[in-house]
């Protein structure tokens, strides 16, 4: 089983913010991408989750930002599970950029099982446990 997932990212002008390097934000919406396509991967997608009544949400985040990227940037950015049990998910993230492997930003989300209907936390579901549980790694 592949236990993480990684993308490429192009870093584009529109990435740039007033300080002229990659805006904060950014990095947010890369990691939410490359943890959607991971779960997708292990077989779980929205739709999973929607049947379900099931998600996983972030109640914490931590991003620690180490170097900027700037305009034209090759970058990847990977994601994996440090933890998942009973109702807690614990997803990391590494971004760095290609050309010489420096460590751009770590980042790790805290995640809630969650009943979509309600917005209470609730124990994972049998497949959350089938999916998620072997795909956790100690990187």
């Amino acid at each position: 089983m592949n236990t993480s997932q990684t993308i490429d990212i192009e870093v584009a002008s529109s990435d740039i913010d007033g300080l002229g390097h990659v805006n904060n934000g950014r990095y947010i919406a890369w990691c939410e991408q490359v943890a959607w396509l991971h779960s997708e991967k292990l077989g779980l997608g929205v739709a999973d989750y929607q049947r379900l009544d099931r998600a996983m949400a972030v109640y914490r985040s931590e991003y620690d930002y180490k170097l900027p990227a700037f305009d034209g940037e090759q970058l990847q950015a990977t994601t994996w599970l440090s933890l998942a049990k009973g109702s807690r998910m614990q997803r990391n993230f590494r971004i760095q950029r290609r050309n010489d492997s420096a460590l751009l930003l770590e980042a790790v989300w805290y995640l809630a099982c969650i009943e979509l209907g309600t917005g209470r936390p609730k124990r994972f579901p049998p497949e959350f446990v089938e999916v998620y549980v072997p795909a956790v790694v100690d990187m």
